[in-house]
């Protein structure tokens, strides 16, 4: 049987850097205990910040980290078989931003899919990929995770006074970045992906991120009343509450299902896993498990340096460990994504094999 095997990875961000300082000139300061529980230094958007205008879009910016990742790769655009792209805020409704991704590829036919599973998603898409190579199904798989929030942050500031602008709305203007990121997984032998978990465990649980507005949810001129016809609203005290229960439900299951020991895994990448906030929540809510403990040390993301980013959150923190080197052919790394929007988590892990690029 074939393995699944991921060869390259690819990320991109759109545009400089917007520090910490300038998202304080647009929407105003934040209590200090609060800015540095979000312990995010810096993110990137697709628009500009002065006048809310799209310099790039969501397919925009997957291509360019699937090409990226085709390159770390070796690969031809032609050799891919199957695209699988995770994102919750698509270009459109229809088609798909996989197709999209597809169309600027110059690929006629492949095999496409589209997960609307936020943080979770690429990691669902891993094990999905992985279990069409070992059924001999497909050769090569491209996985994307992309993300463009800022424009559904822009009606926040834009044309308002920042002393006017509600704390709880200028939460999520310091979280959230926009960027993609992309894996490429070939059929192999040897080592490789191994079996992976996925489970939503928020079934009657409010949601703890609510993107409103251009869905069927309400008629289309009800939506045109509304003071934004585009409104993310975050709920920080539940996130914050629940978010550890559910990493700490997402780390045990991801190893089960990989047959994998804490001890034996080399890394572990779990986006917000060295915060701050999340470190004190663990401890205070008692879920600080052997596995946590065990791990102490490496667990890894990028989070203070492309911000919160959603679906790209887990490619883009790959990318970037395994090109600096972090990650190495050899070790056991452990992929967690997380989604609070109905607390949905997946986790995989992979003994590594590719190279680190030149």
């Amino acid at each position: 049987m074939p393995k699944a095997q991921i060869v390259g990875t690819g990320g991109y961000q759109p545009g400089e850097p917007i520090d910490n300082a300038m998202i304080e000139s647009i929407v105003g300061p934040l209590p200090e205990d609060v800015l540095a529980g979000v312990s995010i230094q810096q993110r990137y958007w697709m628009i500009d910040p002065a006048t809310g205008e799209h310099l790039d879009s969501n397919s925009g910016m997957a291509v360019k980290a699937a090409r990226s990742a085709l390159e770390s790769a070796g690969l031809e655009a032609a050799q891919v078989e199957l695209i699988i792209v995770a994102t919750g805020t698509p270009d459109y409704p229809l088609p798909p931003v996989a197709n999209l991704v597809q169309e600027a590829l110059g690929l006629e036919e492949c095999a496409t899919m589209e997960l609307r599973s936020a943080g979770s998603g690429p990691v669902q898409a891993l094990d999905i990929a992985r279990t069409w190579i070992e059924q001999g199904r497909i050769t090569t798989a491209l996985v994307i995770g992309s993300e463009a929030i800022s424009p559904a942050l822009a009606p926040v500031f834009l044309k308002t006074e920042p002393a006017k602008i509600r704390m709880r709305d200028r939460v999520p203007l310091y979280m959230f970045g926009d960027g993609a990121g992309a894996i490429v997984v070939r059929a192999g032998e040897g080592e490789g992906l191994r079996q992976g978990t996925t489970r939503a465990i928020g079934g009657s649980r409010k949601a703890g991120i609510h993107a409103i507005g251009g869905g069927t949810h309400a008629p289309i001129l009800t939506q045109q009343r509304s003071k934004r016809m585009v409104d993310l609203r975050v709920d920080v005290v539940g996130a914050g509450d629940f978010t550890p229960v559910m990493v700490t439900k997402a780390l045990a299951d991801s190893l089960a299902a990989a047959d994998l020991a804490a001890e034996d895994a080399d890394w572990c990448l779990i986006p917000e896993g060295n915060v701050g906030w999340m470190l004190d929540s663990l401890n205070e809510a008692g879920l600080l498990t052997p596995e946590w403990l065990a791990l102490q040390g490496r667990i890894f993301d990028d989070l203070a340096q492309t911000g919160a980013c959603g679906c790209a959150a887990v490619p883009l923190f790959l990318d970037h460990a395994w090109r600096t080197g972090m990650v190495k052919p050899g070790q056991k790394v452990l992929l967690i994504g997380v989604e609070a929007t109905k607390w949905i988590y997946a986790g995989i892990a992979c003994d590594w094999t590719a190279e680190a690029p030149a």
